[in-house]
């Protein structure tokens, strides 16, 4: 049978099987990767609106032996979510499964399927004055199943932990069509492999999370930010070091900021405010959450005075309000997107040990240095050792001039912090941008181990072929 008539037979069971609003338009939107490094391609868009119904697509997909690409917000920043090459898959995706179910609030535990956007769980725990942590900068549009696909990172991870940690149970179909009924809402429990932490982190790859139960926090009664000036990231790491000997886990979030990403700003978008006149060359934001009657902003106050005190800190502004803390706020999460307006050569989600930042941060600046004249952004959640660090053309030029040296200038990069103990994916994932990234630095024995997983849970290699692993 031709592949044109497997995927007519494919479409003609879909349609059979599902009511006609689980078809959506193939839109542009669905196949373009955010910053336009890959395009995709569907055989169909298909929108679940229950568990039943995936399993419903991922039984027709697996007779046909057809690739399914599960499609959470589209945020993804590694090509996880997009297909270019091989025959057409169906895109899942979990728009239609948007719902809260349930909230327990004295349990600290929410409910959410997997299509729910962020910022609405945001919304859902603040409405009974609690806090769900995850914080991302696509936090309006990217959903929950992803964050967890991806075991996603953010700002505040320092405190309260990646994707994963927030986690209590899950539901979730697998490949042959079976639903997990996993979404417990227990703290403990023992019983046999964790099917959880297998399917968070997994990309799509071993099957398709359709709701999950989620950690919720209270809501610190008093919060303060802080931008403080710092000689170097070595005196950043010391300046970490000093609050959490005062604030304990009362520092939420601990950001490192380069000279060149307020220049960027200043560049790009020139109506962003920012805290310092004269940019300096290294600066921390610091954000701290207190409960009872412990006032953060005094608890800042002193942990600037320390930080003086210790020459560490040459200067800072404390926030006076809630618009202050948000302006600074918006300073550092407009940084992203400045480094899309100038346009990088190679950009770069690395973590590594804390002790070995500073050294890093001095080695890739000569590293660069031997291949070109370019400027280096880096920035990132220095309180869990996560950097991006990005490459970009010297000023006034254009990247297009430098493209042909992005495959060496992250080869370079990502080789110094493999031999520096680190990891070349931090927060992003492996999606199909990195994964001979994988090849090259993963663990000989934990790339069998995953293998062996794959093709015991997928043998039919349907689920997110190319992702993660070599299809």
């Amino acid at each position: 049978m031709s592949d044109t008539d497997t995927d007519t037979r494919v479409l003609d069971d879909l349609r059979a099987a599902l009511p006609p609003a689980a078809f959506r338009p193939s839109a542009p939107a669905y196949l373009e990767e955010p910053r336009g490094k890959m395009r995709g391609r569907a055989l169909a868009v298909i929108a679940p609106a229950s568990p039943e119904e995936v399993a419903t697509v991922l039984r027709i997909a697996g007779a046909a032996g057809q690739g399914v690409v599960p499609y959470g917000g589209g945020t993804g920043l590694v090509g996880g979510q997009v297909m270019p090459d091989g025959a057409p898959p169906i895109l899942l995706s979990l728009e239609r499964m948007a719902q809260v179910r349930a909230v327990y609030p004295d349990e600290g535990v929410m409910i959410a399927e997997a299509g729910a956007i962020l910022a609405d769980l945001h919304k859902a725990a603040a409405d009974h004055d609690l806090l769900f942590p995850l914080a991302l900068a696509s936090d309006g549009s990217c959903r929950i199943g992803g964050n967890l696909a991806t075991n996603a990172g953010g700002v505040n991870v320092l405190r309260y932990g990646n994707a994963r940690d927030l986690c209590l149970g899950l539901e979730a179909v697998l490949p042959d069509g079976k639903i997990w009924n996993g979404i417990k809402r227990l703290r403990k429990d023992n019983t046999g492999y964790d099917l959880r932490n297998l399917l968070i982190g997994s990309e799509g790859t071993l099957g398709v999370i359709t709701a999950a139960s989620l950690r919720l926090f209270p809501r610190p009664r008093s919060e303060a930010a802080a931008f403080v000036v710092v000689d170097s990231p070595a005196a950043a790491l010391r300046l970490l070091a000093l609050a959490r000997a005062e604030l304990g886990e009362g520092i939420t979030a601990f950001e490192l900021i380069a000279r060149q990403g307020l220049d960027f700003l200043r560049e790009t978008l020139p109506d962003q405010r920012q805290p310092f006149a004269a940019p300096p060359d290294w600066s921390v934001l610091i954000d701290v959450g207190l409960h009872g009657d412990r006032d953060a902003a005094a608890a800042l106050e002193r942990v600037f005075e320390a930080g003086m005190e210790a020459g560490l800190v040459r200067d800072g502004v404390l926030s006076q309000s809630e618009e202050q803390r948000a302006t600074f706020w918006q300073t550092r999460e407009k940084i992203p997107e400045a480094n899309r307006l100038i346009g990088s050569v190679s950009s770069h989600d690395v973590s590594l040990p804390l002790g070995a930042l500073p050294a890093f941060i001095e080695r890739g600046r000569e590293v660069v240095a031997r291949l070109g004249p370019f400027r280096i952004n880096c920035f990132g959640h220095l309180g869990d050792g996560n950097l991006h660090y990005n490459v970009f053309p010297p000023k006034g030029e254009s990247r297009d001039a430098y493209r042909h040296m992005q495959g060496n200038v992250q080869r370079a990069i990502h080789d110094l912090v493999h031999e520096m103990g680190g990891s070349v994916s931090a927060e992003h994932g492996i999606g199909r941008l990195k994964v001979a990234d994988l090849e090259r630095y993963g663990d000989p024995a934990k790339l069998a181990a995953m293998r062996a997983i794959k093709a015991a849970l997928d043998p039919k290699g349907i689920m997110n072929p190319g992702a993660v692993l070599r299809a």
